[in-house]
């Protein structure tokens, strides 16, 4: 879990901006680029659930790699 430290910018007495330190801000991006893998992880594999799947000792042997 990324720990915050936000400084909120206000504009007419309302909240407006977040501010975070340089280093946070990446850490974050890093987390969503990995949570946005694992939703097209998700995805793909709901796709194929039903396709035909082989171990890897079998394919190696219909490939002759063995």
């Amino acid at each position: 879990m990324v720990v915050l430290h936000p400084n909120i910018l206000e504009k007419d007495g309302r909240k407006e901006f977040v501010v975070l330190p340089f280093e946070e801000f990446k850490k974050i991006e890093e987390e969503l680029s990995l949570y946005e893998d694992l939703k097209d992880l998700r995805e793909a594999k709901e796709k194929e659930q039903n396709a035909p799947s082989y171990s890897l000792d079998k394919a190696k042997k219909e490939l002759n790699i063995m």
